[in-house]
């Protein structure tokens, strides 16, 4: 089973990277994008084919490693 793990920045938090990616669109003629907020996106392939089983692990792993939870903030998918 794989898990799609999405992280963001949380709300209020600057974000100098998709302020980079929202000019570099703009330069490029792309007009009607109001903004952009860049994130990761992690795929985690599991032995666990629990869903809830699986589920506790990838958020420990979230809290741990993958997000920075002070200014990030994460989802989970399960896949499979």
């Amino acid at each position: 089973m794989k898990a799609k793990v999405h992280v963001t920045l949380k709300a209020g938090v600057l974000d100098p990277q998709g302020k980079a990616v929202h000019h570099a669109l703009e330069a490029l003629g792309f007009a009607g994008i109001n903004g952009v907020r860049q994130g990761k996106f992690i795929e985690l392939d599991l032995a666990e084919t629990d869903r809830e089983k699986a589920r506790p692990m990838v958020e420990d792993a979230c809290r741990k490693l993958l997000a920075n939870t002070v200014i990030e903030n994460f989802a989970i998918d399960f896949e499979g």
